[in-house]
């Protein structure tokens, strides 16, 4: 699955954990409330019961960068999952690589998110509180607390189950902002306000009821601020569980893209607690 945000550049995975479920083809954004599409949402994605029941994941796989001179882009959060959620690491090769990387997932959006590159290891870790990178490609030992930006664009990141799971107990809304069309296919279009007046934009299948696309923190580049989004694809049963192996973000006017290829999905590993420790 900010979240990403690889971290979500992020994986972002962004949240990202998402059965496939069958439903009306025909239907339109003016016959479905916003809460009816959560629902469904929710019964496609394995249900509330069994998403509460998860409480951490371990992602592994390659994330596709470099090819170019530009900086890095996010990945997505896990749950945003994807995409899913947290900040990029610049990580990004002149010529184009896949690079292995093992995310660590926990309630409380803790996200931790390792990258291979060259013999070295980059680490990026969020704990819910406090953010800190190790960027040994940079000729950068030493550890280095995020930014303010950073710290609070990791902060709006969705749990490891999305925005849509649970979205009322988290103090959220969800309201319906009509129809669209995503990669040929109609899609609703869904605003989630969190509970300290965030909003991000999530589309949901009409057919399906899975999301294939969020938006992400917008990138200031050449000076611009251009919007990110993130679509997830090849959705894949794990444990009763439908979730995207294939997510991918994009930046509004720029050609290239950061590509995530989920290889391994483990729900509820037992994660040491230390794993997300800010190193002393």
């Amino acid at each position: 699955m900010r979240c990403m945000n690889l971290f979500c550049s992020t994986l972002l995975f962004a949240s990202l954990p998402l059965s496939m479920a069958a439903s009306g083809a025909s239907t339109t954004a003016d016959q479905m409330t916003a809460a009816a599409i959560v629902n469904k949402n929710v019964a496609a994605r394995g249900g509330l019961a069994a998403w509460r029941a998860v409480q951490t994941i371990e992602m592994k796989g390659k994330l596709e960068a470099g090819g170019n001179q530009r900086s890095t882009l996010p990945v997505p959060d896990a749950t945003e999952a994807m995409k899913k959620g947290a900040q990029a690491v610049p990580l990004r090769p002149k010529e184009q690589a896949q690079l292995p990387f093992v995310m660590d997932l926990q309630r409380g959006r803790k996200v931790r998110l390792e990258i291979e590159f060259k013999g070295q290891k980059a680490v990026q870790v969020y704990n819910g509180l406090q953010g800190w990178k190790l960027r040994p490609f940079l000729n950068r030992h030493e550890v280095e607390t995020f930014t303010p930006e950073e710290l609070k664009a990791a902060s709006m990141q969705s749990d490891l189950d999305g925005l849509l799971i649970d979205y009322a107990s988290k103090g959220a809304k969800v309201e319906l902002e009509g129809s669209d069309q995503v990669e040929g296919r109609n899609s609703y279009k869904l605003k989630v306000t969190d509970k300290n007046g965030n909003a991000r934009h999530v589309w949901v299948d009409a057919e399906t009821f899975l999301e294939t696309k969020i938006e992400g923190t917008p990138r200031r580049l050449d000076g611009k601020s251009r919007p990110v989004a993130t679509y997830f694809r090849d959705y894949r049963t794990i444990n009763g569980l439908v979730m995207p192996y294939v997510l991918e973000t994009t930046v509004e006017g720029v050609r290239d893209t950061e590509k995530i290829m989920i290889e391994e999905i483990v729900s509820n590993p037992k994660l040491d607690e230390s794993r997300f420790a800010m190193p002393r």
